[in-house]
């Protein structure tokens, strides 16, 4: 402002808008004798002068201040005062606590002072922490009464949003059909019948919309991390499956496959694992087969219509989606299907190119494949698939070209890790902004890691085995986003490298 040609160089007398009087006392003495003492009374205003003042290690401060005093009754506000100072982790930190304590935070008055367009936003959320969609419900229900005369036109949107199906019948007839704000509204009555069939004729299960009859799944809580077939030591396909408990930090052998497989897709529906395709050491396989983890067994499902290795497999709006891979000959731009309701493969739009070994991870709703390779060069592009008009588009392309690496989303990002770019192993890993759309470096991990994989669990990433260039690796390295830095977790106990992934979430208690 004053060694620029700015006309404010030439002032007596300057007003500076907006700032507390007091936070920019304390910040002109923090310049002159480093200190600075943060409270509930000046937090806010001292993190406003800071962000104006651009004093970063201030700023960062009062967001892990204002972090760790998060709070049921606090939490949104502290969200909403993020998003208005653009402080991203403070933001993703009080975001991932109001899905973590949803019961708590919907007895809040804050809650219930909410607009409409954040309560449908916040109960359309697919990590909300909850024993059963009746807490849904009973929260949506409170805001609406709330205010009545104004909120209750708002109340057929809001019920579309929740999970009727998912329901106890006795709920759904006892207290949702009896209660006033439903009885008088048609449409919210269509809502009720539609749950009520859902119990009545199974039969009509699959014509119901996908995320009605999901149970929701908190990221931010604690889910158990599975890891299938893959390689040894040898460099030899196993059917090896073991479990790893992120709070225990302690791997434990379960029940194998029947069948070998390494490069393996793996997917988890309604708490069920599922190991799709691969390879046995000899085919690549169009074979499947799903584990239960309260039975620890396996059974075999439906084949894809492809042989597949090294394919990207996720799952959105309860169907498992496979792209791409190696079918032993040749790369493949396929991409398949699959409903558990019906136990059958479906062929959808292909990508725009041959890829196997890409990075595959659902992100906002919609499907990115990243990087991979054709059988003559490595990608650094990205695209991804919307289901809705079934269609794929191009974004911007990662930093590094690369194949063989882990691909996760966490909150609003999308995170790349390892992998080979054609003359090294890779340890960089990379975070994509789709409010921007571009790629940032993070910190690199503590290995370099080809034929990795990456899952979000807890709020955080963990990196697991892989191929370093010499050797299989048993380690596991987990990333913090909130201190961007890498910690080796415990290794796996059975596994050296190459394997599939896939996070079963807890239930809660």
């Amino acid at each position: 402002m004053f060694t620029n040609d700015m006309m404010e160089c030439k002032q007596d007398e300057i007003v500076m808008q907006g700032m507390d009087p007091s936070a920019l006392e304390a910040l002109i003495n923090f310049a002159y004798n480093g200190h600075l003492a943060i409270d509930q009374q000046n937090v806010q205003s001292l993190l406003m002068g800071a962000s104006f003042l651009q004093l970063q290690n201030i700023k960062d401060a009062c967001c892990t201040f204002l972090r760790e005093r998060l709070h049921p009754k606090n939490c949104l506000g502290v969200r909403q005062f993020a998003e208005t100072m653009m402080c991203a982790v403070l933001y993703e930190s009080a975001n991932s606590f109001i899905h973590q304590h949803f019961v708590e935070v919907s007895m809040s008055e804050e809650f219930l002072a909410l607009p409409f367009e954040d309560v449908l936003e916040l109960v359309s959320r697919e990590e909300l922490n909850v024993k059963s969609e009746e807490q849904v419900f009973e929260a949506a229900l409170a805001w609406v009464r709330y205010d009545r005369d104004q909120r209750e036109p708002c109340l057929p949107e809001l019920l579309s949003k929740i999970r009727l199906p998912l329901c106890r019948p006795q709920f759904l007839t006892d207290r949702v059909q009896q209660d006033d704000l439903v009885r008088c509204c048609h449409k919210c009555w269509d809502l009720v019948d539609e749950a009520k069939d859902y119990h009545l004729m199974p039969e009509r299960r699959p014509h119901l919309p996908a995320f009605k009859t999901r149970p929701r799944c908190c990221t931010s809580i604690a889910g158990l991390i599975y890891a299938v077939g893959g390689l040894n030591s040898a460099g030899v396909a196993v059917n090896v499956v073991e479990v790893f408990d992120p709070i225990a930090n302690r791997w434990e052998k379960c029940q194998p496959m029947t069948t070998a497989r390494s490069r393996v897709g793996v997917a988890v529906v309604n708490g069920l694992l599922y190991a799709i395709g691969g390879y046995d050491g000899q085919l690549r396989l169009s074979t499947v087969e799903v584990y239960n983890p309260e039975m620890d067994s396996w059974s075999k499902v439906g084949s894809m219509n492809s042989r597949r290795s090294a394919m990207g497999t996720v799952v959105l709006d309860g169907q498992i989606y496979v792209c791409g891979g190696y079918d032993g000959n040749s790369s493949l731009n396929s991409v398949e299907t699959y409903s558990p309701e019906t136990d059958k493969w479906t062929v959808v739009t292909p990508m725009s190119s041959n890829c196997s070994a890409a990075g595959v991870t659902v992100f906002e709703g919609r499907i990115y494949v990243s990087g991979g390779y054709d059988g003559l060069q490595i990608f650094s592009s990205v695209e991804y698939y919307n289901h809705h008009t079934a269609t794929w588009h191009p974004v911007a392309s990662m930093l590094n070209k690369r194949c063989r690496h882990g691909a996760a989303s966490l909150g609003s990002k999308m995170f790349v890790c390892g992998g080979y770019d054609g003359s090294g192993f890779l340890s960089i890993a990379e975070v994509y902004s789709s409010m921007a759309n571009q790629w940032y470096l993070i910190v690199p991990m503590n290995t370099r890691r080809s034929r990795v994989s990456l899952v979000a669990n807890c709020g955080r990433l963990y990196c697991v085995g892989g191929y370093d260039g010499q050797s299989n690796l048993s380690s596991v390295e987990m990333y913090d986003p909130e201190t961007n830095h890498w910690t080796f977790m415990a290794p796996m106990v059975c596994h050296e490298g190459g394997v599939g992934v896939g996070r079963v979430p807890l239930l809660p208690i």
